[in-house]
């Protein structure tokens, strides 16, 4: 782990993977309050980063870091959310293709496993999820659909999102879901917030293949 000043009042974590990174997330949360930590204004999650901003004593800070011992994430921490899908996006047949399996396997393969949201960013609610082994990791589309319908849900490299609104975008669309994963009306407003565990759940005739 490095630990990076930036501008006057916040640390940048710079830890060796995702699993770190989210190791080190769930920590920092859970003793938010504590020591230094009581003065930080928010903790803002990455793929491989941890940021913490707002820091009233940075050198303290630091030195309270280096001394910790942070265990691997248990499998089954945080809270759980289930996300109904029917599996009917546009790049099914590509996707299926790229796993080496048929079109309806790709719901038995993307909602056997639990998946975790590692980092949000892209848009509001937008969250990146993990989960899925690494022989099922995909590239991005080589052009981007310029409008992609709210509540898709795609995958790209090693993750999963769901669309929260209509917007450009490149992964490769796997399937629709009714959820709204950003409504401001809701506190909070995103569904997904780093940390969550969440299980799709085929809906549809593809129930039956899962």
């Amino acid at each position: 782990m490095r630990l990076l000043p930036v501008g006057e009042d916040s640390l940048l974590l710079d830890l060796d993977g995702p699993q770190e990174a989210q190791a080190w997330h769930a920590e920092i949360v859970r003793r938010r309050g504590d020591g230094p930590l009581a003065a930080v204004r928010d903790i803002v999650p990455g793929a491989t980063t941890v940021l913490l901003y707002g820091v009233s004593d940075l050198p303290a800070l630091k030195s309270a870091l280096q001394g910790w011992s942070v265990p691997p994430m248990a499998a089954h921490s945080g809270p759980l959310v289930e996300i109904p899908v029917h599996y009917d996006g546009e790049d099914l047949a590509v996707v299926a293709e790229l796993w080496g399996v048929g079109e309806d396997e790709v719901a038995r393969v993307h909602s056997s496993v639990e998946h975790r949201v590692a980092f949000s960013g892209f848009a509001p609610g937008f969250a990146y999820m993990t989960g899925l082994d690494e022989r099922y990791h995909v590239p991005r589309r080589s052009a981007p659909r310029t409008s992609v319908p709210a509540g898709s849900v795609a995958v790209a490299s090693n993750c999963t999102g769901i669309y929260p609104r209509s917007s450009p975008g490149g992964w490769q669309l796997i399937g629709t879901t009714p959820v709204n994963v950003w409504d401001t009306n809701r506190r909070p407003a995103a569904l997904l917030a780093p940390g969550t565990r969440v299980r799709f759940v085929p809906t549809g005739a593809e129930r039956g293949a899962a």
